[in-house]
């Protein structure tokens, strides 16, 4: 796919990738073996019948393509830009034994954005059932859910905690790589849908779980992860560390990056470390370098090889400057007399056996440490559960790592409740957040229509 060149890119927030033109779109599609058993399909956490979506593009049926797709994904132009595609749909590929296999992810994206260029988008709503169901959360699994409830036929409504909905599509995912404007319109389908959403309605304070479910025969929890993680380490307090949560937050949601037309200053130094080496490092790292850093350096107590970041965000990367401080581990950060960070200690690691992960654990060497100067530094090494929602809501179980206990179907302890992505897994994909709204959305049509039995916790 066409991209930005990066010594254009790294000062601009502008899309880096370009997309397809049709020639480009149906050529790729051609390479599609058509597959009578389709592996591909198997590896899609939503189950897009991949083939059939191909072959209208193959044709030059765009439209038809887009139906195909939306009979089980109802945000194509989303993921067909951040779904690990190399991991899932693509890594079943048969052709993926052979060479390249097909860019399921370019061709998605190229069907939706010809839908959306086209203005011609089909709402399908099913006669009302007169049920009532409450969502938690804006995020991929709530809209994702709320979007299936509400062509079953059922009245949905969303509650967001922040001002404008989307959740980590829109405070958490740089312009670059998903603009806004694109999140937008997929939440405007939703809404078309017949999904009403209010937002500035924090669930667990302004209203609790348990008053929903006197207005409402069900509710799906959405929630998503909540606070950041950070080493633990001396110094972690100064100023001008970030969590990478509030760092991209800064940048995206409130669009620090248009400063001064919007008002949400941020200060970056000339040498920014990003601890950490998923997608979240590296969105921070990049959107840094975007904002002037002069120096810009992933700190990863791994190699390479570990990292779990998307590759193309990694090769993206390395285009654009960054600089990777692998098998380093931080230790401690020093200040200047002012309380700003200043400097970062780090220790020199090996690779010993595999860990729980499955990959190779980092052993310090002993005697190793040495010490880089840095003006910034943003901890991007995960997020915990949001309590919130657990906390205030009786009879909810949750697990020792703080996530909702659920069963395959969704369903949680409290009955009529149900749950899906980040708050039960853990911080995951946007794909697999959908896949367990999906999920969740099918099974709380069967509770609320006819099945009245619940599980024992």
């Amino acid at each position: 796919m066409p991209e930005l060149d990066p010594r254009e890119r790294i000062h601009t927030f502008d899309e880096v990738a370009l997309g397809y033109n049709e020639e480009q779109a149906i050529e790729e599609a051609k390479r599609c073996l058509q597959c009578p058993r389709p592996t591909c399909v198997q590896g899609c956490p939503v189950g897009i019948d991949i083939p059939s979506f191909i072959l209208c593009i193959r044709e030059g049926r765009f439209e038809d393509a887009v139906k195909v797709i939306k009979k089980k994904n109802h945000l194509p132009a989303i993921c067909g830009r951040v779904c690990p595609v190399e991991e899932q749909c693509e890594n079943s590929c048969i052709l993926n034994k052979r060479g390249e296999p097909i860019a399921i992810g370019n061709l998605e994206r190229f069907a939706s954005d010809c839908e959306r260029r086209s203005g011609s988008r089909v709402i399908e709503r099913a006669e009302p059932t007169g049920k009532r169901v409450a969502v938690v959360g804006s995020g991929p699994a709530g809209l994702t859910a709320a979007a299936d409830l509400a062509k079953f036929g059922h009245e949905v409504t969303i509650f967001e905690a922040l001002h404008v909905p989307g959740g980590v599509l829109m405070y958490g995912i740089p312009e670059f790589r998903l603009p806004k404007k694109i999140v937008e319109e997929e939440i405007d389908y939703v809404k078309k849908l017949g999904v009403n959403i209010k937002t500035d309605v924090l669930v667990g304070r302004t209203i609790t779980v348990d008053e929903l479910l006197q207005e409402f025969d069900a509710v799906f929890i959405g929630t998503g992860a909540g606070p950041p993680q950070f080493l633990g380490i001396p110094g972690e307090n100064l100023a001008m560390v970030f969590s990478a949560n509030e760092f991209l937050t800064r940048v995206n949601l409130m669009k620090a990056y248009d400063f001064p037309d919007y008002d949400t200053p941020i200060r970056i130094g000339k040498r920014v470390a990003v601890i950490g080496a998923g997608n979240v490092a590296f969105d921070s790292a990049r959107s840094a370098l975007r904002l002037g850093a002069e120096e810009v350096s992933i700190v990863y107590r791994r190699t390479e090889k570990e990292m779990p970041a998307r590759l193309e965000e990694i090769k993206r990367a390395k285009e654009e400057g960054v600089e990777f401080k692998l098998l380093t581990l931080p230790v401690r950060l020093l200040g200047d007399e002012k309380g700003c960070v200043k400097a970062m200690e780090c220790v020199r690691m090996e690779l010993g056996p595999p860990d729980s992960s499955g990959r190779r654990s980092p052993v310090p060497i002993k005697g190793s440490n040495f010490v880089f100067d840095v003006d910034t530094v943003i901890v991007a090494i995960g997020r915990t559960p949001n309590p919130l929602v657990p906390s205030t809501t009786s009879g909810l179980k949750v697990s020792g790592k703080g996530t909702i206990v659920v069963d395959d179907a969704a369903r949680t302890s409290r009955i009529g409740v149900f749950a899906g992505g980040d708050i039960v897994t853990g911080e995951a994909t946007v794909i697999k957040a959908m896949g367990a709204g999906r999920k969740a959305a099918s099974a709380i049509h069967s509770y609320v229509m006819r099945e009245k039995n619940w599980p024992s916790f």
